[in-house]
């Protein structure tokens, strides 16, 4: 008991009512939407109107690529495959010879010319298709200003998805006893929440983005996580082939690392991954392990969470959804790597999750008809800040050692 004005610091955890996402993660642990109940402990944005989006830029690392060979350590014309990104001033080093080279003047769109030797390494022949990696510039005392290098930010958009689900009973059906399980209202109420969060977490992945209309009405549909990575991140999807080894494994999961998204915290991605794809992965582990049984033990078994590569860790999560078809279905044999810190929802002022009941205590009647319901609108979208540090994985079939 205590004395004093009742307030908001006054509830016991969990006692307020939480957002819809939320509530799917606490009454659904296990379920069907694991990726839409971690959104509400993600950072969350506003949408101001169907197209949200925000601007990207990416670090530039200026490089050439030699295009037809030095034949000496002599020569002060390179004809590159292009000069993008080049500037005066700018030392490049030769991959092969590690000679350092200072660019003078940038002619064309495939041509410059430089300062032979810049450093103690001796200039000599380099061969073609040689990298030219830059690093660093230098200038003399009293320079001009040097030309300036810019990024130029990219504008991604996304598009909010409007998702309705109903739930209607019968007035003869409410009135109903049961002897088992819930009243017939609470029993629909429920499945319709769970309709309703399956429907956004399949367009969380799987949604493709489009524009229309339907009845005379503007229509929208959001990009999955997925079809971001695969449209902007084409080097981070892979299809294995008819068996799966640890060193195809590492070299298809290790890109997704070659990007840093939060300093804060360690490399590691969320596996999403079809009953297959787990049995797979497992099997890979299994082959390329030594392991001992303990004749000691009542639980007998192999059974990986977290799994391990040079570069960081993946915690595998095994996604109801992707099983829903049978073990022969595509989605079953994939995986998606996440990485959270990347991903966030943006709803609509007013529309998350809103519940409309009709029929019910103290509410009108829904057009005089004989039963009681609800309809669940949510309208939202999805942003990958990142693409580059989330990743898709196909066919996996089968493991094999190596």
């Amino acid at each position: 008991m205590t004395v004093g004005t009742w307030n908001t610091a006054s509830f016991p955890q969990d006692l307020a009512k939480k957002s819809f996402s939320a509530m799917i993660t606490r009454l659904m642990p296990n379920g069907q939407a694991p990726l839409f109940g971690m959104t509400s402990m993600l950072k969350e944005e506003t949408a101001y109107q169907p197209e949200h989006g925000y601007f990207s830029k990416t670090m530039i690392f200026p490089s050439g690529v030699i295009n037809g060979a030095i034949a000496d350590g002599t020569t002060t014309t390179f004809v590159l495959v292009s000069t993008a990104n080049l500037l005066p001033g700018m030392i490049l080093q030769a991959d092969t010879t590690k000679e350092n080279i200072l660019i003078v003047t940038v002619t064309n769109a495939t041509t410059i010319t430089v300062a032979r030797g810049i450093g103690t390494v001796a200039a000599i022949a380099i061969a073609n298709s040689v990298n030219l990696w830059m690093v660093g510039n230098a200038y003399e005392e009293g320079s001009v200003r040097p030309q300036s290098l810019l990024i130029v930010p990219v504008r991604v958009i996304n598009y909010t998805q409007i998702f309705r689900n109903t739930w209607l009973t019968t007035g003869t059906a409410s009135a109903t006893a049961v002897i088992a399980g819930n009243a017939p209202d609470a029993e629909n109420r429920s499945d319709c929440a769970a309709f309703h969060a399956v429907d956004i977490e399949k367009a969380l992945l799987f949604g493709q983005t489009y524009t229309g209309t339907r009845n005379g009405q503007p229509f929208r549909c959001m990009n999955g996580l997925i079809n971001t990575v695969t449209v902007s991140a084409a080097g981070n999807v892979t299809t294995f082939g008819a068996t799966t080894t640890y060193t195809q494994l590492q070299a298809a999961w290790d890109p997704v690392f070659n990007v840093t998204t939060d300093p804060k915290t360690a490399n590691e991605r969320v596996l999403f991954c079809g009953g297959v794809a787990r049995n797979v992965i497992h099997s890979v582990a299994r082959l390329n392990s030594t392991y001992m049984i303990n004749d000691q033990t009542t639980t007998w078994g192999l059974q990986f969470d977290t799994i391990k590569i040079p570069r960081g860790r993946f915690n595998l999560v095994e996604h109801p959804l992707f099983n829903a078809y049978g073990p022969t279905s595509s989605w079953a044999k994939m995986s998606v790597a996440v990485d959270l810190t990347t991903f966030a929802t943006a709803y609509m002022t007013g529309r998350k999750t809103q519940n409309r009941e009709f029929n019910m205590s103290g509410t009108p009647v829904d057009n005089g008809i004989d039963a009681v319901g609800g309809t669940l609108t949510t309208e939202i979208t999805n942003l990958v800040k990142n693409p580059a540090a989330n990743g898709v994985c196909y066919n996996y079939t089968a493991g094999l050692a190596g």
